[in-house]
């Protein structure tokens, strides 16, 4: 597809603001707590911590609860990591600690991608309407986009816990084409979740666009297929 769509929808998080590898941001908190980590290999506890977060995020109907509490959600995958790291320094208590310390770190973290502001912005001068559609409880992801300043880009803003659906919901994608008066076949969805960005939204019709941030390419077995496949949100921008 190379002609510009009527609309776009945008995720927030990992598409619009980047936070890093949360695997090198597990790393660093890690290493904050030499002692409780003594006789583990930093980035082999990351990794096996990274695989508790994937693991737990990848539950949609857990997702669903704690993505409305991101920080204590946070915590409950540090248990799992350290359940499977299975240290006897790494105790409930201190996966709280910890879980609240990764939670901080990675929030202080948030950039906008190279190039996206500029993107998001010549999509607009080019007359394409926008909608940013972002899962989260209300609170954090409005001081998001007040803290960057997003809603002036954007025709509709959609956050989860304002709206009270979010994605993979139909109707999440569903309100947002609504709103912006456009139909599925003339809409983009753009967001670095293969099930919230790519398999749902292309269910509906909608041509779906996988921010691959890391350039880690699609999971092994996945059998999701992006409409197109982008490292950075500056490759959409369009052309003068």
């Amino acid at each position: 597809m190379t002609a510009l769509p009527a609309a776009i929808l945008f995720d927030i998080d990992e598409t619009i603001i980047g936070f890093g590898s949360r695997r090198l941001i597990l790393q660093e908190v890690i290493e904050m707590y030499p002692e409780a980590f003594q006789g583990l290999d930093p980035a082999q506890a990351a990794g096996v911590m990274e695989g508790a977060f994937r693991d737990f995020w990848a539950d949609e109907a857990r997702a669903a609860i704690w993505r409305q509490n991101l920080s204590q959600g946070r915590v409950l995958a540090v248990r799992e990591g350290f359940a499977r790291l299975a240290a006897p320094t790494l105790t409930e208590d201190f996966a709280s600690a910890f879980g609240e310390r990764f939670h901080a770190h990675r929030e202080a973290q948030a950039r906008f991608f190279p190039g996206a502001l500029e993107t998001i912005r010549a999509f607009r001068e080019r007359g394409v309407r926008l909608a940013l559609v972002t899962n989260g409880a209300a609170a954090p992801q409005r001081a998001k986009v007040e803290r960057f300043a997003l809603a002036p880009l954007f025709d509709h803003v959609q956050i989860e816990g304002e709206a009270g659906f979010g994605k993979p919901d139909p109707r999440a994608y569903v309100h947002a084409m609504q709103t912006l008066d456009v139909a599925p076949h003339e809409t983009w969805m753009v967001g670095d979740n293969l099930e919230w960005e790519v398999a749902a939204p292309q269910r509906l019709g909608l041509y779906a666009i996988w921010h691959d941030h890391l350039g880690e390419g699609l999971p092994p077995g996945s059998d999701i297929r992006p409409d197109r496949i982008i490292r950075s949100i500056a490759e959409l921008k369009p052309q003068a």
